[in-house]
């Protein structure tokens, strides 16, 4: 992941982030305002972070929503000549942390059949299969296969006060 920072999605990504969702999922690509509406809850029960090269440029992003104790990966993309960079396990990583520093029980994501690669990335990070979503992905009728893992309290690092 050299060079490139994780930070927060702001409006201003919208467009940027909006032409990588309609390169990266032609089929059923988000539109810019279902992502404007994920941001217009952010912080509420929503959190995107986009990764960024030293110029400026948007080469993944990411977003979960969180509430009553549970969160769900909205999204994940990373341009396509940036992946098997770590890109997108740092995505993961900082959803993840987001999730647990919203004291979420669990986090849930849909993933398509065939995407392998994102299988691979899911299972690596502790997400099992626990479900099927038959015809999910339209109009490419392809299966969601829901994923989840739980989520633990990490304990106390270093000095601590308490006995």
């Amino acid at each position: 992941m050299t060079g490139v920072v994780l930070r927060p999605m702001t409006g201003a990504d919208l467009p940027a982030v909006h032409r990588l969702e309609e390169a990266l999922f032609p089929e059923d690509a988000w539109s810019e305002e279902m992502l404007r509406g994920e941001l217009a809850e952010q912080p509420r029960t929503r959190h995107y972070v986009v990764a960024e090269e030293p110029g400026g440029e948007i080469v993944g992003y990411a977003g979960l929503a969180a509430a009553g104790g549970q969160a769900d990966v909205q999204t994940i993309g990373v341009r396509a000549d940036r992946r098997k960079d770590g890109i997108g396990a740092a995505l993961l990583t900082a959803l993840l942390n987001e999730a647990v520093r919203r004291n979420s029980e669990a986090v849930f994501l849909e993933v398509r059949a065939d995407n392998d690669a994102a299988h691979r990335l899911y299972e690596r990070f502790g997400f099992v299969r626990v479900g099927l979503r038959k015809r999910y992905y339209q109009p490419s009728d392809v299966d969601a296969i829901v994923m989840s893992r739980p989520l633990t309290r990490r304990p106390p690092m270093g000095f601590n006060r308490e006995t």
